[in-house]
């Protein structure tokens, strides 16, 4: 059961953002009849994906070539146990603020609460299995979701898989190619092109 849930992680991933972009594509905000808070919903869903799409593509520095078959502590993996689910949150978030409204980040924050803490369960599970009493002692100091900054620590050299690290970039910003596509809807709406059927707060 476990083991399926982090096979179909990504799938219903894509399934609930799909499911979102349906929504976005003929929808608007109420909240555009105030520009201050519009606009500051917007820039904080900048920064937030900024941070996140940063944030994945460091951890995928970090991975490339690695998962599973090494314990990776180092880099965002010193600060916290999941830091590319954490960086992916932020991202989302971010995407949803982008929207300008409030509704839809806290639908994505509901969606991500209910489903990804059995997902990192279960691969934390895996991976005790795969790295038994390394994971044991890395799983007592290091938080298992939010990052603890004091924890950081970084080699000064690290071997990367190029091939792999160069293909996660793509995945790593999907949450600013998200954004592009979110502007263009907005801009479909001003045209006319798009209809809007709901405004949502």
């Amino acid at each position: 059961m476990h083991f399926l849930m982090e096979k179909t992680r990504i799938p219903i991933s894509r399934i609930f953002a799909i499911i979102l972009l349906i929504v976005i594509l003929f929808s608007d905000s109420k909240w555009e009849q105030i520009l201050f808070i519009s606009n500051v919903y917007f820039l904080v869903g900048c920064i937030l994906v900024g941070i996140g799409s940063l944030g994945r593509l460091w951890c995928s520095l970090y991975i490339a070539g690695y998962k599973n078959s090494v314990l990776v502590t180092f880099g965002p993996y010193s600060m916290t146990r999941n830091p590319l689910y954490f960086f992916s949150l932020l991202g989302a978030v971010g995407v949803g603020l982008a929207t300008e409204t409030l509704v839809i980040p806290f639908v994505i924050l509901v969606l991500f609460l209910g489903y990804y803490p059995t997902v990192i369960r279960s691969e934390e599970r895996r991976l005790l299995k795969l790295h038994g009493k390394k994971f044991e002692a890395y799983g007592r100091n290091t938080p298992t979701f939010f990052p603890k900054l004091s924890l950081l620590e970084e080699p000064l050299t690290y071997t990367v898989n190029t091939k792999i690290f160069r293909k996660n970039i793509f995945g790593a910003l999907w949450f600013i190619w998200l954004m592009g596509i979110m502007e263009i809807i907005e801009a479909f709406h001003e045209a006319g092109v798009l209809p809007i059927y709901l405004r949502i707060y």
